[in-house]
C-alpha cells in the first residue's frame, strides 16, 4: 500500500524527518518497503500559459508557441500533440535543471528558436505518462514554481501490511498508529450527517444477510459530472498509484485510500426498482467495468437491480450501470461484506482489486453510515447536487461479534519479561481505540470493530510490546534449567534413510500437501478426503492422504520431458480423515515414507543389458531401507490388493503382523489417466515403523563349521514363496541359521499349473560340528511338513 507522508501529516505531524518516521511505522510491526520521493529532482520549473501556437514551418510535428511565464513571454518550440492556446503546463525555463542532471539551455529546432521546453510528467519524474504536456488546471497561477504549486516536496511510503492488519488500509488507520506511537492527537476528518435536500429513496433488500449484514446507500440527484476534481484530489489519488477518473470515482477511491471503506455508485437512471443483494442464479453473467463478461457461480454475491446482477459484491460494479459523462442521478453505496464468503472469490475469476483486497481481509463494520456522509459532503463540494436521507438495511444479528478481551497485570511481566505501568497500558489500548475498564487483576477490553486481529489476552500482550517499542524490551540471559531430552539409540535417524536411498540411486522429491480431488480419488477412491475453504486453485483442493498421487505427478511431468529413468522418494504427511462427519477432529497426520521408479533398471551402458525395472527391483530397495534398523526379521510381504495397484503384483507390508504399508505396481487404468508408459512400481508405509529398529548387540563367531542343503520342491503356483519359508523355518528345528530362496522356475518339463522353488538351507551349532544325521532328520521333518501341509513334492521326483 502507498500513501503520501503530506497527507498523513494532515492527519498527524510529529517532529520527525521522512527517514525517522518510515522507521518508526516500521517498528511499530508496520513494515515499511520503500520511501522514495514523489517527483524527479527539478528545479527552475513554473506554471506556463501558452497564449499562441503556429506550425513550425519546417517540421509537420512541432509547432512554435508564444509562452507566458508572468515574469516575461518566452517562444518555445513544442512536439507535443495536445500543445494549444489557452493550455496551462510546466515549463522549463532556462537555466533549469530537470532529473537526471539535464541542463536546459537556448536550442534552435529546424532553425526556430526556443527558449525553454514544455513538460510532460515522464520528464518531471512525475509518472511514465509521456503522450503530451502535463496539463495544470485553468486556475493555476502562471509564474509559479511548480514545486511549491503541487507540493512535491513530499514521499511516498510503501508499507507491506500483513493481512491481519485491515485497519491500516487507509489514511485514517496508519494515522491513529502514529499518533499513538508519539502521544498526539489525530485530526480526524468532518463526516458529519448531511440534511436531505430531497425525500427519493431507492428500496435496498438484503436475501443473504449471513454474508452482507449492512447495506447503506443514498439518492443524490442533478449532478454535474462534466466538473473535474479539484487538484488537491487528482493529486493524493496519483501519489497512492491511482489514476483520475472522473469526479464520482475519484471520490470513491478517495474515500478508499483515505478511511479504507471501498464504495461504489451507480447510475440512478439505469437502475431496475430496487437494490437486492443476494447470491447469483444459474446462468447469469455480468459484464464488468473492465470490460471483460463473466459467467456467474450460484455461490457469487451479487448486487443487482430488478432486472439482474449489476455488481459482484465487494469486487467490481458491472459496466451497464456505470456512471458516464451523460450521468445526472446516482444512487452512491456504502456496506460491509463478511471476509470469510469472500476470501477467495476473486481470484476464483481471476480478479484482484482494491476492494477485494480489503473486504476479504475485514472492513470496519460500523465504518458504512460515516464513509457515505463523507463522500456526499465531497461530492456536494464538487459536482454539487441534491442529496437524499441516507438508506440503511441492517442484519444487527449477523453483524461480527467483538467479545470482551481480559488482560491481566502479570500476565505482562511474564510474558514480556518487563513491568508497564499501569497508566502506559491503558494509554496504549485506549490509543488503539479500544475501551479499558480496569478490574481486581488488570483490565477487561472491549475490542473495536476495525480490530478482527484482536481476540485473546495474548493480542493485546502483542500490541503492548509493539506500541512500547521492540527495540525498548529488555534484553536479558536466558536462565533455565536445560534438560537434554534422550534420544533412543535404537531408533533410526531420518536423516540417515535418506542419505541410504540417495545412495541407492533416488532422489528425494517434496510435494504439495494439496492435491487434485480427481487425482485423489484415482488412488483412494474410498477415502473422502479433508476438503480446503480456501484453495489456493481447483488443483489443489483437498489435503492428501497419500503420498503416491504427487509423486506419481511428478513422474509424469518428467516423463513428458524426456526423462523416462525415475527413482523418487519422499518423506511427508499424509492426512487420513476419520468417520464420515467427524471433520478436523479424527484427521490423523501420519508420517510417511513413499518411494517409486520407472524406466530401466539400470542406466544406459555398454555394460549392463537393458531391462524394465520391476516388482522385485523396488523391493530390494525397500528391503535395504528395512535393514537399515536391524529388525528386518519383523516385516513381512504378503499378497493383497489396493484400488491403484496392478492386481497379482501387489503386497500389504507388515510389522509383526501390523500392516504399515503397500508396495506393488500402478494399475494399468491409473497409467492410462495419468498419460504414463510403464510399468511404474510404488510403494509406501508408515515412517514410524521405519525408524523403529533395535540396538546392534555383539554376537560370538561360532567355531563350529555350517552345513548347506539345498531342496527343490514344485507346489501349486498359488502357494506364495514367503508361506513356504515360514513352513521350513518352523519344522527345520533350532539350528537353522539362514534360509534363502535362489531360484524360481516354471516351463517346460513343469505341470502348467505348479512352480518350481529352490532354497538354500543353512545349519549350525554354537557348541558343536553337526552330524550328517541330524541335519538329515531336519532336512526329513522339512520335506515332510511341504508334502503334508502343500502338497509339495522334490523336483527329482515330479519329473
Amino acid at each position: 500500500m502507498k500513501i503520501s507522508e503530506q497527507w498523513l501529516r494532515e492527519w498527524v505531524n510529529p517532529p520527525l524527518s521522512s527517514d525517522e518516521l518510515a522507521h518508526q511505522i516500521t517498528m511499530a510491526g508496520l513494515e515499511v518497503d520503500a520511501l522514495e520521493p514523489v517527483a524527479g529532482t527539478f528545479s527552475g520549473v513554473v506554471v506556463a500559459e501558452i497564449t499562441h501556437a503556429e506550425q513550425h514551418p519546417d517540421a509537420d510535428k512541432l509547432r512554435v508557441c508564444t509562452v507566458d511565464t508572468g515574469a516575461e513571454t518566452v517562444q518555445i518550440v513544442c512536439g507535443a500533440p495536445n500543445a494549444r492556446v489557452g493550455l496551462k503546463a510546466p515549463l522549463a525555463r532556462v537555466g533549469a535543471v530537470l532529473p537526471g542532471d539535464f541542463k536546459i539551455k537556448k536550442a534552435k529546432l529546424r532553425g526556430v528558436e526556443s527558449q525553454g521546453m514544455l513538460c510532460a510528467e515522464a520528464e518531471l519524474g512525475l509518472s511514465d505518462a509521456s503522450a503530451g504536456l502535463m496539463e495544470l488546471p485553468t486556475e493555476a497561477p502562471v509564474g509559479t514554481d511548480l514545486r511549491d504549486y503541487l507540493q512535491l516536496d513530499d514521499h511516498l511510503i510503501e508499507i507491506g501490511l500483513t493481512p491481519n492488519r485491515a485497519d491500516c488500509l487507509g489514511i485514517a488507520g496508519i494515522a491513529r498508529e502514529v499518533g499513538l506511537l508519539n502521544k498526539l492527537p489525530v485530526n480526524e476528518v468532518s463526516c458529519e450527517p448531511l440534511a436531505a435536500v430531497i425525500e427519493d429513496t431507492l428500496p435496498v433488500q438484503l436475501d443473504a444477510p449471513e454474508r452482507c449484514p449492512r447495506y447503506v446507500g443514498r439518492v443524490i440527484r442533478n449532478i454535474d459530472i462534466s466538473r473535474p476534481s479539484p487538484l488537491w484530489l487528482q493529486e493524493k489519488l496519483r501519489r497512492c498509484g491511482l489514476r483520475s477518473v472522473d469526479a464520482v470515482v475519484d471520490v470513491t477511491n478517495y474515500i478508499l485510500l483515505e478511511l479504507g471503506q471501498p464504495m461504489h455508485a451507480f447510475d440512478l437512471d439505469r437502475l431496475q426498482g430496487g437494490i437486492v443483494v443476494r447470491t447469483a442464479r444459474a446462468g447469469e453473467s455480468l459484464a464488468l467495468l473492465d470490460g471483460q463478461t463473466t459467467e456467474l457461480r450460484d455461490d457469487t454475491l451479487v448486487i443487482a437491480d430488478h432486472n439482474g446482477p449489476v455488481a459482484m459484491a465487494g469486487i467490481m460494479g458491472g459496466e451497464s450501470t456505470a456512471v458516464a459523462e451523460g450521468t445526472r442521478h446516482l444512487f452512491l453505496e456504502s456496506a460491509f461484506f463478511a471476509p470469510g464468503p469472500l476470501a477467495g472469490q476473486a481470484r476464483s475469476y481471476g480478479l484482484h482489486t482494491d476492494s477485494s483486497h480489503r473486504f476479504e481481509r475485514g472492513v470496519d463494520f460500523r465504518l458504512q453510515r460515516r464513509a457515505l456522509e463523507r463522500a456526499t459532503g465531497l461530492l456536494l463540494d464538487i459536482v454539487g447536487g441534491e442529496p437524499g436521507p441516507v438508506i440503511e438495511a441492517v442484519a444487527e444479528a449477523e453483524l461480527p461479534v467483538r467479545p470482551d478481551v481480559a488482560l491481566r497485570r502479570a500476565r505482562i511481566l511474564r510474558l514480556l519479561g518487563f513491568e508497564l505501568a499501569d497508566a502506559d497500558v491503558e494509554r496504549i489500548l485506549s490509543g488503539l481505540g479500544l475501551g479499558v475498564t480496569a478490574s481486581a487483576d488488570g483490565w477487561l477490553c472491549s475490542v473495536p470493530s476495525w480490530r478482527f486481529d484482536i481476540s485473546i489476552e495474548a493480542d493485546l500482550l502483542e500490541e503492548l510490546a509493539r506500541v512500547y517499542g521492540y527495540n525498548r524490551l529488555p534484553v536479558s540471559h536466558i536462565q533455565a534449567d536445560l534438560v537434554i531430552p534422550p534420544k533412543p539409540e535404537a531408533r533410526l535417524s531420518l536423516r540417515s534413510l535418506r542419505r541410504h536411498l540417495c545412495a541407492r540411486g533416488y532422489r528425494e522429491a517434496i510435494t504439495y500437501s494439496f492435491i487434485d480431488p480427481k487425482l485423489q480419488r484415482l488412488f483412494e477412491p474410498a477415502v473422502e478426503p479433508v476438503a480446503l475453504e480456501n484453495p489456493i486453485s481447483a488443483e489443489m483442493a483437498v489435503m492428501r492422504s497419500s503420498l503416491l498421487p504427487g509423486l506419481a505427478s511428478a513422474v509424469q511431468r518428467s516423463a513428458h520431458r524426456q526423462q523416462s529413468r525415475v527413482r523418487l522418494f519422499e518423506t511427508g504427511l499424509r492426512f487420513v480423515p476419520g468417520a464420515p462427519g467427524a471433520g478436523l477432529a479424527e484427521l490423523r497426520q501420519v508420517p510417511t515414507l513413499a518411494m517409486i521408479i520407472s524406466g530401466q533398471r539400470f542406466a544406459e551402458s555398454w555394460s549392463v543389458a537393458s531391462a524394465a525395472a520391476d516388482f522385485y527391483d523396488l523391493k530390494g530397495d525397500l528391503e535395504s531401507v528395512l535393514g537399515l534398523g536391524r529388525c528386518q526379521s519383523e516385516f513381512a510381504f504378503r499378497a493383497a490388493g489396493h484400488p491403484a495397484l496392478h492386481p497379482g503384483q501387489t503386497a500389504e507390508i507388515s510389522r509383526s503382523g501390523q500392516v504399515v504399508g503397500h508396495i506393488g505396481a500402478l494399475h494399468p487404468a491409473v497409467l492410462s489417466a495419468l498419460d504414463i508408459n510403464g510399468p511404474v512400481l510404488v510403494c509406501e508405509m508408515d515412517l514410524e515403523a521405519l525408524l523403529e529398529g533395535e540396538l546392534p548387540a555383539f554376537t560370538e563367531l561360532s567355531r563350529f563349521p555350517e552345513i548347506r542343503r539345498d531342496l527343490a520342491i514344485v507346489v501349486d503356483k498359488s502357494v506364495p514363496a514367503a508361506t513356504l519359508m515360514e513352513n521350513v523355518t518352523a519344522a527345520a528345528g533350532a539350528y537353522l541359521r539362514e534360509l534363502r530362496l535362489f531360484d524360481v522356475y516354471e516351463g517346460k518339463g513343469i505341470d502348467p499349473k505348479r512352480k518350481s522353488l529352490a532354497f538354500g538351507l543353512t545349519f549350525r551349532d554354537r557348541s558343536r560340528t553337526l552330524s550328517d544325521d541330524v541335519v538329515n532328520q531336519a532336512m526329513d521333518q522339512v520335506i515332510d511338513s511341504l508334502e503334508k501341509n502343500y502338497n509339495a513334492e522334490l523336483r527329482n521326483q515330479a519329473l
